[in-house]
């Protein structure tokens, strides 16, 4: 037993051994898939979310449609075939002699049985899959879905992919009924695709949705039917990496059920709130109601004040729960009191501090795409303030909202000290006492 556990526990260095060097030789030779955000450092799906959004708010803002497919792999970390991915290793990467000798090693005489009551099956070679629960195991399953990305590029379809779900999205106007016809000729290359490399899509959990003016998506849906044989969903909102998306990307679906599901945690807390300690309880909030409201919540970027209230009203439960006051007494000396930002500022907060991120090179490149450095064409004091071109738009409720447009403008407003900090941590200190001075200062 002792044995097994300390060779499982050598294993798991040598493989983060491994996955750092792989990592290193991936990124000097630009073998990353630039829109692949699955398992990589700086990632997240926040970040996928925040460009596919920023660019579908910005086609809404020109009077577009936009067709956003969300594709379902079947247990795709399973079919993975070793011959290809060594292949793919070898020819794709550059990984040759020993080191793929090494990778052949990893994946090959593996062997898997299952264990019920004492009793254990016959054991089974496993031929396919990257090993569950590796380290390893992420990285060589994004390698083996490299070649998708150019698939995708060749029909000119916008898309990102987060590990094994790979969203497309093409934006149009209702007459154009050639960008229908290329979205199906893409989808089909896809599935070509999948089938020689033993992929399976999933078309009954693969989803689409029309977004845009309503009068006009109303148009193109009568229209479309089905997408190389997916259907065209007929609701209105679409789950995309744990993101409720209506088609007017409002969000109201998601901040309800963001809500509804913080609200159940906080009464499971409520009830053994006596036998804990203040310190423990925060920490049971923080896990399962705030890391709700945060999630993705740069996506919220200037929704109205009245979507934001009901995630507003689960924080100030959370916090007169934690401190023990009563409904009737005013929140902002509690919220205070705790340190907490209220849900606004905390909002404005997480798109300042991807916004620093990304001018310091540690947030993906696509989002670094989407705010430019202010350049003045003579000289002026402002040249070396650190500001952001703030991009023009016609419609503040649809292009206002997009990154591109929120990040610059909340940017520059931050006092020159905050922008020209030298660390994350130092960045985040000096915005969250700016950030709570606008909050409270202005409230009390």
């Amino acid at each position: 037993m002792k044995n097994s556990v300390l060779n499982m526990f050598i294993s798991k260095i040598l493989e983060r051994v491994v996955v750092k060097q792989l990592y290193c030789h991936l990124q000097d030779n630009s073998h990353f898939e630039d829109f692949q955000s699955g398992f990589r450092p700086h990632h997240s799906t926040e970040t996928a979310l925040v460009r596919v959004s920023n660019d579908l708010l910005l086609a809404s803002e020109k009077g577009l449609l936009s067709i956003l497919v969300l594709l379902d792999l079947s247990a795709a970390f399973d079919t993975i075939d070793h011959g290809i991915l060594l292949h793919r290793l070898e020819q794709d990467i550059g990984i040759r002699g020993s080191a793929l000798q090494w990778f052949k090693s990893y994946l090959s005489d593996r062997y898997q049985f299952v264990n019920v009551n004492g009793h254990s099956s016959q054991c089974t070679r496993v031929n396919y899959g990257v090993p569950q629960g590796s380290v390893l195991g992420p990285i060589l399953f994004t390698l083996y879905m490299l070649p998708l990305g150019n698939i995708i590029r060749k029909h000119s379809i916008n898309f990102h992919c987060y590990a094994d779900d790979t969203q497309l999205y093409l934006s149009m106007k209702p007459d154009q009924n050639d960008q229908i016809e290329k979205l199906n000729a893409c989808i089909s290359d896809i599935k070509t695709w999948m089938t020689i490399n033993y992929l399976l899509l999933n078309p009954e959990k693969t989803e689409v949705i029309i977004l845009g003016p309503k009068n006009l998506r109303d148009t193109l849906s009568a229209q479309i039917v089905s997408l190389d044989g997916i259907s065209i969903a007929p609701n209105s909102t679409v789950r995309n990496l744990g993101v409720l998306l209506d088609q007017d990307l409002s969000f109201k679906a998601h901040i309800s059920q963001a809500c509804r599901t913080a609200f159940f945690h906080l009464r499971n807390i409520a009830k053994i709130r006596n036998i804990l300690s203040k310190s423990d309880a925060e920490k049971l909030i923080h896990a399962f109601v705030t890391s709700r409201l945060d999630y993705c919540n740069s996506l919220l970027a200037a929704c109205p004040k009245s979507s934001l209230r009901s995630l507003q009203l689960v924080q100030n439960a959370a916090a007169r729960l934690l401190a023990g006051t009563s409904r009737r007494d005013h929140i902002t000396p509690v919220l205070v009191s705790l340190h907490w930002l209220p849900v606004d500022s905390r909002i404005k907060f997480k798109i300042l501090l991807l916004t620093y991120k990304a001018l310091h090179g540690m947030a993906p490149s696509y989002i670094k795409d989407l705010i430019v450095p202010y350049q003045p064409i003579r000289t002026l004091r402002s040249q070396n303030a650190g500001l952001l071109v703030v991009p023009r738009i016609s419609k503040s409720t649809v292009g206002g909202r997009a990154f591109s447009h929120q990040a610059p403008v909340l940017w520059n407003k931050l006092p020159a000290h905050g922008r020209e900090a030298d660390s994350v941590s130092t960045f985040k200190a000096r915005l969250k006492t700016f950030l709570c001075g606008q909050a409270y200062c202005q409230t009390s």
